[in-house]
């Protein structure tokens, strides 16, 4: 390891992180950090499914070495590197991954999967396994809450190689000279990322999550190695290259009594994070309807009203399912025709359907300066519906469901994962597999549980 004096917030970070146990998390960390690795196997088993994500994996796999990880959806094993890369990038297809937003970002999809396939090839615990998790979902998150990362730049694919890297190193019980190490090497190894991708509806931005993981694996290797990085890494990359603006005091204020982890959300609609405050909305709204239901043909426009981030995803000429994910005007059409909120509102159907598309053209999108300043403590929206008949009705959201300060329902989370886990394995494994994972605590090898499950 390297001679040199690391700053006291990277010594902080790396004793931090090697010296903590099971016991270091608090009671809603711990709780959040179970929750965000079983949310993350069926949202990866069902992105699978898609035919893109059938063919990567398909070509992928058909050139790489045999190995113990799931490739979670494709009933197939693979190395933890290959897995880490194909599961990381199958998690965001459907947009119904685990975020943050004072992690200002999607933590969870890009620490989760190369962890579980690191566990999978190490004799560790179900607890080893949870205590890595969070440690690195939450020390690459308050590396991101100490940036102000441009709005240009996707948040996926950069962050989240550090959690990545720092979860499997707790797993391999790095020492903390050999994390400062990681840390400083890992910052390096993010992508040169871009939030056009989501307007333009690209589907390269998925592999961006995938490149986390893959990453976050190769920089433990290279510590191993003896590689090296700068001095103080996050400090350049995150203070000069994707953010002008790095505090250091951010990184470590509260650090292991305050824990953004156990301040992250769930989604249940399969769209941008920014979307669900106006589904919020109209659902608010359509609760006030009769029958809590609007004919959309007699439907003259909709005005909506959001925070800056919001406001920004009003694209009306959607043309791709991934596309519609981002656009605000498509998700409030198609949920109107549709009836109710589910995965048929964003599929090529959806997209292709005339009276949607048509709809969506209706929708007024404008930003409110007084709810930008508000967030992201609150994430306010409002939504006016005018009929052709004159009625109008209205509704608001002020802070998003699954928000901390509003948060999704055990029961509902459950719901999540049988629907999207039973189409893909079956009943009996979904549960069986549910169950294990809510007691990730009791599982005394990790791989050997594995073992009873081909995903």
């Amino acid at each position: 390891m390297s001679s040199r004096t690391s700053p006291k917030y990277l010594s902080t970070l790396a004793e931090f992180a090697s010296g903590a146990d099971i016991n270091s998390l608090s009671t809603g960390a711990r709780d959040r950090a179970r929750w965000i690795i079983a949310d993350c196997i069926p949202v990866i088993a069902a992105g699978m499914q898609q035919r893109e994500m059938k063919a990567f994996a398909a070509s992928h796999l058909a050139r790489a070495g045999a190995g113990t990880a799931w490739v979670i959806g494709a009933g197939r094993r693979a190395t933890a590197f290959d897995a880490a890369l194909i599961n990381g990038t199958a998690g965001t297809w459907l947009e119904l991954d685990e975020g943050n937003l004072f992690a200002k970002g999607h933590p969870g999809i890009q620490v989760v999967p190369a962890a579980v396939a690191q566990a999978q090839e190490l004799e560790v615990t179900g607890s080893d396994l949870l205590l890595a998790v969070a440690l690195g979902y939450e020390l690459s998150s308050r590396i991101s809450r100490a940036a102000q990362v441009k709005l240009s730049v996707h948040p996926h694919g950069t962050y989240g190689v550090i959690g990545a890297a720092i979860a499997v190193a707790k797993l391999k019980r790095f020492s903390s000279a050999q994390m400062i190490e990681l840390i400083n090497s890992a910052s390096t190894m993010g992508m040169a990322t871009s939030r056009q991708t989501l307007l333009d509806g690209a589907t390269v931005r998925n592999i961006f999550t995938g490149h986390s993981g893959y990453m976050g694996l190769m920089a433990t290797r290279l510590v191993e190695c003896g590689f090296t990085g700068e001095i103080d890494s996050p400090a350049t990359v995150y203070g000069k290259v994707l953010s002008d603006t790095f505090d250091p005091a951010k990184v470590v204020a509260g650090l292991g009594s305050e824990w953004l982890i156990a301040q992250s959300y769930f989604k249940l609609h399969a769209t941008g994070r920014y979307v669900h405050s106006v589904i919020d909305a109209l659902e608010d709204l359509l609760a006030r309807a009769p029958g809590a239901r609007l004919d959309a043909g007699q439907i003259e426009r909709i005005e909506v009203r959001a925070y800056a981030l919001a406001a920004m995803l009003a694209e009306k000429h959607v043309v791709s399912s991934f596309g519609a994910r981002f656009s605000v005007p498509f998700a409030l059409a198609s949920i109107l025709v549709h009836g109710r909120p589910g995965l048929k509102c964003f599929e090529d159907a959806a997209v292709a359907n005339p009276q949607i598309q048509a709809l969506a053209q209706r929708v007024d999108m404008q930003e409110d300066k007084t709810f930008t300043a508000r967030y992201p403590a609150e994430q306010p929206a409002t939504l006016r519906i005018v009929l052709k008949n004159g009625a109008a009705f209205e509704g608001r959201c002020g802070v998003t469901k699954g928000e901390p300060a509003n948060p999704h329902k055990p029961e509902e989370l459950r719901g999540k994962f049988f629907d999207l886990g039973e189409p893909v394995w079956g009943r009996s494994v979904t549960q069986n597999l549910f169950e294990g994972l809510m007691a990730i605590e009791d599982i005394s090898s990790f791989r050997e549980f594995s073992k009873r499950f081909e995903l």
